[in-house]
């Protein structure tokens, strides 16, 4: 029997019920008891609880399955221009947001006698994607199905997804994701679309055409995953494709006796889709990560222009011959530069496969693809060797080599006698090593280049793509991120939810403009008081949590100081540390002080080869093991590291947030999305004039978040006159008592130079400046901590922070992408619903 109902699962059913409404659950339980013992062959004297899950995981699909057939009729009735994606996906389908979307409620799962609780544990993320560009690709699908848009999201079925990430001894240790251990109830395998993709070989030049041949062929075998949108009848695709040896595959190249081998080495073909590469802003230029980022282009290009041919157009059933019209009727969304291969691949198909002339297949290319830059670092952005190019992708390198002499021609006859700028422009990086810069490539070989925030995109036009933003200027645009609020809102903290709608109406999880609304009872006591009491509610429901996982007392009226995202030294845990001991060595100072009390989590996974990372882990975690365990310091300071950081575990932590840290160097976070999903779910920002933080405190008012340190032109400054931690250090004694504690040994007894690289690079290689934004920072938090203590005052401002989130709607950003890159016009109309009330 299920435990009975928390105050907050009453509030999360009542809240999904109210704002969901009830529609066609009366089989329902039929349904479960149907998939219980048909699909899974077991009865409820036998059936565990994932048995359960996956019965019930299978009853939401059939709600899904007519629609998701309806939608698809729809398409090819009507023929819209249809928007691809070719990223990364960092999906965690949970049943309750298909709930939320397919207008069933919560409330009944108690009826059957299900424990929503415990089936969410037993989810799995599908962890497809790293950090915020995974998850980023996840809201852009959920928007795009509620919007109505005709749009498919492509991207690779690993096999085993973003590591788990264990602490062990105070260190990451990485664990395999092998996600689909027990099987994935939302997908459907579709070989029947399967297609093959070509590595290797060499390049032949014939009177009929170029050709390529002697090749090594992978199938990619597609799996479609259902996106339904926000209760409109539309279901979009997800299609991962998975990698498969053909069955001759090597068989040729052995004799009888080698029969065996030849059968074992088809894994060396299946490896491309087995594992992400975990890496996040950090560019690897292995072998295997160039197939898998060719693999998924290759398949999808064949998938469009296959849907592309056979296409009903207009009245009349046709076959279409003409790709000529391909750019209106199909959009391609590079994200960021993994994908960049699409555009030699598409000139492949277009001039070698359907005979087009490079200049009429140059505009059809050009005009299908656009480009969005993800980050500014230059550690980020892939460069390719050629030689590796050369040997596994021959003539793709010809293809961007007649590329780069086309468009060097036309910057030559545009900028006369400028060798310098014809260098810069480039695709050909010259060098030890002669690589392509895939940057150049989407820039060139697209219509439209945006960043992701606008002090982002201003970056790119001022710095890292000056010389292009000079010759094409038309070119470049900026789409602000955002995050879609039925997940990171109705679905994750369904009692604010329902306290904003009692307000003013539920449509705001469609219009989050709407969310305006609310500064007209910025004054009201009631509303004051009831966010206050859900943001309490959600801490004394993760303290529970806490305290069964880390074994840590915590103080759940302390402020919750929380700063969750992938490490990486541009993002300044570090300084996130620097300020915890110095809160500590006042605590330890003065202890008879009235210190407001400060429960602190850091959380995030470092790339397993990201040495600095890895150790400012262990740095964080030597920090709680002194602080934890100081009996002066007691319940006034604890620190905590969130091991295995994901998004079921974000959708708890976000939620019992207060303060929001968001403090990497100014000019360094392209946008951020984490920072929009706090400050919806009522917590106030700390943060850098970085990234979406500009606009962020533009919308809500610099005054109701906590702005500190150097913004973008105060970093450049610096970079010409020099940046001196070793001042800073000098001038600053607590900033000089918390360096000589992390290398003197004091939070590493054992070993006292075990963290001698960090302070090596804090001291005298640090391109992230902490020192700099030290003393604005500490002084930030001190009045942070002062407003903590005025309730009222503090939840004012969260009144005024979630009311300013409009503008952070995925569903803003796509629409304009839509209007703006796509030529595709977003609707609210809804698609007729299936007859079968069951669908």
């Amino acid at each position: 029997m299920p435990k009975p109902l928390t105050d907050q699962e009453k509030r999360k059913q009542i809240s999904v019920r109210g704002l969901a409404g009830v529609e066609n659950v009366s089989d329902l339980k039929t349904n479960f008891n149907r998939h219980l013992h048909f699909t899974l062959v077991k009865d409820r004297n036998v059936a565990t609880k994932r048995d359960y899950y996956f019965a019930l995981a299978n009853t939401v699909r059939d709600h899904l399955v007519g629609r998701w057939i309806r939608t698809q009729q729809h398409y090819y009735e009507k023929d819209p221009k249809v928007s691809k994606h070719s990223l990364e996906m960092y999906m965690s389908i949970t049943i309750f947001f298909f709930l939320l979307l397919v207008n069933l409620s919560t409330i009944y799962l108690h009826q059957l006698g299900l424990d929503m609780e415990e089936l969410q544990d037993i989810e799995e993320d599908a962890g497809l994607g790293n950090g915020g560009l995974g998850r980023l690709a996840a809201c852009f699908l959920d928007s795009m199905a509620s919007l109505g848009l005709a749009a498919y999201g492509y991207g690779i079925r690993y096999e085993f997804g973003i590591f788990n990430q264990k602490i062990v001894n105070g260190w990451q240790v990485e664990e395999a994701d092998d996600w689909l251990r027990y099987g994935n109830p939302w997908e459907k395998a579709r070989p029947e679309y399967m297609r093959p993709v070509h590595f290797y070989g060499r390049v032949e030049h014939t009177p009929e055409g170029v050709k390529w041949v002697d090749t090594q062929v992978v199938l990619a075998l597609p799996y479609d995953t259902p996106i339904p949108g926000y209760r409109n009848n539309v279901v979009n695709t997800m299609r991962l494709w998975s990698a498969k040896a053909p069955c001759d595959f090597n068989l040729k190249d052995f004799n009888v006796g080698g029969y065996i081998q030849a059968v074992l080495d088809r894994n060396l073909a299946e490896n491309i889709s087995r594992v992400l590469y975990p890496n996040d802003n950090f560019f690897e230029g292995k072998e295997l990560r160039l197939k898998q980022e060719y693999f998924v282009v290759a398949a999808t290009l064949q998938d469009i222009i296959r849907r592309f041919k056979s296409s009903k157009f207009g009245s009349t059933e046709v076959v279409r011959v003409d790709l000529s019209t391909l750019p209106e009727k199909v959009a391609i969304q590079l994200n960021d530069t993994h994908p960049a291969m699409a555009i030699p691949e598409l000139m492949r198909i277009l001039v070698d496969t359907e005979h087009l002339t490079w200049e009429k297949a140059w505009d059809i290319c050009t005009r299908t693809c656009a480009y969005t830059n993800h980050t500014v670092l230059p550690e980020a952005l892939e460069r390719w060797p050629t030689d590796l190019l050369q040997n596994l992708l021959p003539r793709h390198l010809e293809i961007i080599y007649e590329i780069n002499r086309r468009h060097l021609e036309r910057i030559a006859k545009l900028y006369p006698g400028d060798d310098d700028r014809l260098r810069r422009m480039s695709l050909v990086e010259e060098g030890h090593q002669k690589k392509i810069n895939m940057a150049h490539l989407c820039i060139v070989g697209s219509h439209a280049v945006n960043g992701v925030a606008r002090i982002h995109s201003d970056i790119l036009k001022a710095t890292l793509f000056k010389d292009f933003y000079e010759v094409d200027p038309d070119k470049f645009q900026n789409k602000t991120n955002g995050i879609t609020p039925r997940r990171w809102l109705v679905m994750c903290n369904p009692g604010l939810a329902e306290v904003i709608a009692e307000r003013i109406g539920d449509d705001y999880i469609r219009d989050l403009d709407q969310l305006k609304k609310l500064l007209e009872f910025v004054d009201d006591d009631s509303l004051i008081c009831d966010i206050a009491k859900i943001k309490q509610e959600n801490k004394l429901k993760f303290s529970a949590y806490l305290e069964e996982q880390y074994k840590v007392k915590i103080n759940p009226n302390s402020m919750f100081d929380v700063q969750v995202k992938r490490i990486h030294e541009y993002k300044r845990q570090l300084l996130n540390c620097l300020h915890i001991i110095t809160l500590y060595n006042r605590i330890k100072k003065e202890p008879n002080k009235d210190w407001t009390p400060r429960t602190i989590m850091i959380g995030g996974k470092a790339a397993p080869g990201y040495h600095t990372a890895k150790l400012i882990i262990r740095l964080i975690t030597a920090i709680g093991e002194i602080v934890n365990n100081d009996p002066v310091v007691g319940d006034r300071l604890k620190v905590i590291f969130l091991e295995n950081y994901k998004v079921t575990l974000a959708e708890r932590i976000i939620p019992a947030s207060d303060l929001s840290e968001q403090i990497s160097t100014a000019g360094t976070e392209a946008s951020g999305t984490g920072n929009m999903k706090f400050m919806l779910n009522g917590a106030l920002t700390i943060g850098t004039m970085d990234g979406a933080n500009v606009e962020m405190a533009e919308e809500a008012g610099e005054e109701n978040l906590f702005i500190f340190g150097m913004r973008v032109e105060d970093v450049e400054a610096m970079d010409k006159s020099g940046y001196d931690a070793m001042e800073y250090y000098n001038r600053i004694p607590e900033l000089k008592q918390a360096m000589d504690q992390i290398a003197g040994g004091f939070f590493s007894p054992d070993q006292h130079d075990l963290f001698k690289d960090i302070v090596n690079m804090l001291l005298h290689h640090d391109r992230f400046k902490v020192f700099a934004d030290y003393e604005a920072y500490i002084k930030c938090q001190d009045k942070v901590s002062a407003l903590y203590r005025n309730p009222k005052e503090w939840t004012k401002k969260v009144i005024y922070n979630i009311a300013s989130c409009g503008k952070f709607s995925s569903d803003r950003t796509i629409s304009q992408y839509a209007r703006e890159i796509w030529g595709m016009e977003p609707s609210l109309e809804k698609i007729p619903a299936p007859d079968d009330p069951r669908q």
